[in-house]
């Protein structure tokens, strides 16, 4: 079998034969009693008790309030069929099995955040048809938990395509679909879709990805909660998230504060409901309610995005070059300066700290990134502080550009003092002095502290390159007629 996939067919058929450890044994043998139509509850029983581990997981989401609002326990599997319905239990068993063999491969990052967001939607959907439907709520939440099966299927057991589709998906400009289609030969729409119908993952599953879809309630139900947990990922007060607690408002028929309620309700309940399902480590990624985590993790998620852009780097240190012979006024010289560390070089906060009242103190003079508008307003240091030496002022007049955070740092890790980790926050770290000529103007500082990424070698070389010329640029400022 070709290693590389291209196309539907060649990667449902990858994944059939060979790549996906959910399709064992019992997997093929759920999917050949779903085409069955006699199929028997014993027969269903005896697939389930050959695995304990799949019999006692599927035990667990049976006596959920999800599935057993009645909160009967639920002992036995043939009672769980009883209860809860033959194709649920079937499809349960599918998806437990799914879920568990893609986390039990040290899964990459892009496959925990579509777990959750899966579960977020299936969460979403299944409260939201609470309202319209009387019944089958429980396939609407299988139906959103599977719906982007294709792209679960392909993170967890893509091969060597996994890696070559997220080097693809860093590179600048890059749409994420067209990447897709590249590396894949078809979308992950069309592969979901396909996977839908060869593993038998039931009809609504299949309606869900049809044009048909926004006429049937049940169906409607499931794109909305996928949309939602696409939504949440912006922020709850996200124009588009606006959007979507009108849409459910006016398809449930309560009112938008109700909705948005509702919305939020759900998604707590999401951290629950992945636990049930074996899959609690989740839950750090589930969008939270909470305003300072909402904050933080928008925070987080917004660095996440930010890639390296060297065409952009490679144009702010030629307009840099530029301005060394003497054009542009200081605030185009940082504004350049920040821009080039921020986007080219994909330093998530950067700052320029300037020697001010007398050089007796550092202030900010600029800086960029998310939270340092507070730099703005209260970050003050003391210049000179012999009782409690700090990384600012060392860096200055030593003349050095320090990467902290790093072993060769370590003997100056005291520099960085408890006031500068409350501001500043913990782990690595850029500086380095700014100077026109032999004129002390400040430091410039940048880090990834927000996603808690690693600095780069390649980063701290061009950190050095934009701080050099910056430097050359405000000499060349201070030579000219009122510089």
């Amino acid at each position: 079998m070709d290693v590389r996939a291209q196309g539907v067919q060649a990667w449902i058929e990858r994944l059939n034969q060979s790549e996906l450890p959910a399709l064992a044994s019992v997997v093929k043998d759920l999917q050949r009693l779903a085409a069955h139509e006699h199929a028997s509850v014993q027969q269903l029983a005896d697939v389930l008790l050959r695995d304990a581990s799949l019999t006692s997981k599927v035990l667990r989401v049976g006596n959920s309030s999800y599935y057993n609002p009645s909160q009967e326990t639920i002992k036995t599997i043939s009672r769980a069929i009883v209860m809860i319905g033959f194709e649920n239990v079937r499809l349960i068993s599918l998806s437990v099995t799914l879920i568990d063999s893609l986390l039990a491969r040290a899964p990459r990052e892009q496959l925990l955040e579509l777990l959750a967001r899966s579960f977020h939607a299936a969460v979403q959907a299944r409260n939201i048809s609470g309202y319209v439907l009387s019944r089958h709520e429980e396939e609407v939440f299988i139906a959103a938990l599977l719906y982007n099966v294709g792209e679960l299927a392909f993170w967890g057991c893509g091969g060597e395509q996994v890696e070559e589709l997220a080097q693809l998906l860093t590179q600048p400009g890059i749409k994420a679909d067209e990447a897709v289609q590249q590396v894949l030969g078809t979308s992950f729409r069309q592969l979901s879709l396909g996977l839908v119908r060869s593993w038998n993952l039931g009809e609504l599953t299949s309606l869900a990805h049809s044009q048909a879809a926004g006429s049937d309630p049940a169906a409607r139900a499931v794109a909305l909660g996928v949309q939602i947990s696409e939504a949440a990922l912006g922020g709850w007060e996200c124009e588009r998230m606006t959007a979507l607690t009108k849409a459910v408002a006016d398809f449930t028929g309560v009112d938008e504060n109700d909705a948005l309620q509702q919305i939020l309700a759900s998604a707590d309940e999401t951290v629950r409901v992945a636990a049930t399902f074996g899959a609690s480590r989740l839950g750090k990624l589930i969008p939270s309610t909470d305003p300072e985590q909402i904050r933080l993790q928008q925070a987080q998620r917004q660095a996440a995005l930010l890639q390296p852009d060297l065409l952009l780097m490679q144009q702010s240190l030629q307009d840099l070059g530029l301005m060394v012979n003497g054009s542009g006024d200081a605030s185009l010289i940082l504004d350049t300066l920040l821009q080039g560390l921020h986007r080219g070089v994909g330093l998530e906060r950067v700052m320029v700290a300037v020697l001010a009242d007398q050089q007796s103190r550092f202030k900010v003079r600029c800086a960029i990134g998310e939270g340092t508008a507070d730099w703005l307003q209260g970050f003050v240091l003391p210049a000179d502080q012999p009782e409690q030496p700090h990384v600012f002022s060392y860096a200055l007049r030593h003349r050095q550009s320090l990467w902290m955070g790093v072993p060769a740092s370590y003997n100056l890790a005291d520099l960085v003092t408890q006031p500068l980790r409350q501001r500043l926050g913990s782990g690595m770290f850029f500086i380095a002095p700014l100077m026109a000529g032999t004129r002390e103007i400040g430091v410039l500082y940048g880090d990834c502290r927000l996603s808690g990424r690693a600095l780069k070698h390649e980063q701290f070389v061009a950190f050095q390159r934009f701080t050099q010329l910056t430097g050359r640029c405000l000499e060349s400022l201070g030579k000219r007629p009122g510089g």
